[in-house]
């Protein structure tokens, strides 16, 4: 008995020297606050980046849009004899001609190019700002989980201390007999299943760190600072709903399928073209220089301009339609997630104010109990795993309402403090 009993103190030694490993700071660590992280993961993400390549070619492209194309230069060489026949110039002579081309489209449609190329950088713009919005929320989400799931392994291990100090009284109670044999193994059981919870809380803070790590690029992030705040103005959020960035990329899209339009109307009128050449024949025959005009003549627009048009205009409308569902979308989002804010909100309080107060009175009896004799071990060990249970279960919706806050500031402000 008193060998199982060393051999339950040795785990439970062990279990706080592993949690207390768990939380050392690596040599290569970083700790980083809440702030630190979200601005972090604005800066570094590739995803950002990305887009804000994207948008600075798009900013490039622009300058050509509404360029006139390159002119084109033409090489003859007129009149090679194939037969024996006369040739048709004396002497076989090649005439040589060179000459220059140059097209003009017509105005609306370099304007209509240069709108598109404009609605086109709108456009990337837009979807810059989305992916700095994941990127912070992405990093603030796993900072949150970072930060919860170090302070319940916390919890684990002050359990397994008190568990500990309930432990060193057995030997006492053995030999008093307030304590049956059956009872010793007690601390052995709950030892392993404070095991299994450690090992739970040790992956979920690998994860969370994992998560941060790719968003901020950091390779070992910690925590440090408290968690952000959990206000909430709801009237604010919904009077700027239209400013959300999804909402943005819809706008631009619009902004897009109005530009097709107008290149596509911009077909119906003629596009001109200007054309010099200079041809050097015998000297008999002098020199001469050519300067012609070229006109594309739009005819039949019923079946070649018009239903371009059409589909265009088409295009324009769903382009409407969709930025009319995504903001639909948006507000039932937001009104979803504040019922789940406050829905959290009211866990939260109930937990804090009542659960865990209740819980630590509870606590306190039983282990008062237990020192009188009046309870045996395994009451005294429930109580005090119910306690553990309360105060974790508290930092759960502590984390669930941060997780929620979060989500909320950062999808429709992208700001917390």
């Amino acid at each position: 008995m008193k060998n199982s009993m060393q051999g339950a103190a040795a785990r439970l030694a062990i279990t706080v020297g592993m949690a207390a490993i768990v939380q050392a700071t690596p040599a290569s660590a970083q700790s980083l606050t809440f702030g630190q992280a979200v601005e972090r993961a604005e800066g570094d993400a590739p995803s950002v980046e990305a887009r804000s390549e994207q948008a600075a070619a798009a900013r490039r492209s622009a300058v050509a849009a509404d360029q006139l194309p390159d002119p084109t230069i033409d090489l003859d060489f007129n009149d090679f004899r194939l037969t024996q026949a006369p040739p048709v110039t004396p002497n076989g002579y090649v005439r040589q001609t060179i000459g220059v081309r140059q097209e003009f489209p017509n105005l609306k449609k370099r304007h209509a190019r240069a709108d598109r190329a404009a609605a086109d950088i709108t456009a990337a713009d837009a979807r810059e700002a989305v992916a700095v919005r994941e990127a912070r929320l992405g990093a603030a989400l796993a900072w949150v989980d970072l930060y919860f799931a170090q302070k319940r392994l916390d919890i684990l291990a002050k359990l397994e201390s008190d568990i500990g100090d309930l432990q060193k009284t057995m030997g006492a109670r053995l030999a008093s007999g307030s304590a049956t044999g059956a009872e010793a193994f007690d601390p052995d059981i709950l030892a392993a299943k404070l095991a299994d919870r450690r090992s739970e809380r040790e992956a979920a803070i690998s994860k969370a760190r994992a998560e941060l790590r790719r968003w901020t690029g950091i390779a070992a992030p910690q925590v440090a600072g408290p968690p952000p705040a959990t206000e909430i103005d709801s009237t604010a959020l919904a009077a700027r709903i239209d400013t959300l960035p999804k909402l943005r990329v819809r706008d631009a899209a619009i902004g897009q399928a109005q530009a097709d339009v107008r290149l596509a109307r911009a077909e119906k009128h003629p596009d001109w073209a200007l054309k010099a050449s200079f041809a050097h024949r015998q000297p008999q025959f002098g020199n001469f220089v050519s300067i012609g005009v070229s006109i594309d003549l739009p005819l039949f627009a019923g079946k070649r301009q018009d239903p371009v048009i059409d589909a265009r205009l088409g295009d324009e409308q769903a382009a409407r339609l969709e930025r009319i569902d995504a903001e639909r979308q948006a507000r039932a989002a937001l009104s979803t997630d504040l019922a789940d804010y406050r829905m959290r909100r009211e866990q939260y309080d109930r937990a804090r104010d009542q659960l865990v107060p209740l819980s630590k009175k509870r606590a306190v009896v039983a282990q008062e109990s237990y020192a009188a004799g009046r309870l045996d071990l395994g009451a005294a060990l429930n109580q005090t795993i119910a306690l553990a249970d309360a105060e974790i279960d508290l930092l759960e919706r502590e984390a669930a309402l941060k997780r929620a806050a979060v989500q909320i500031l950062f999808a429709y402000t992208g700001d917390a403090k």
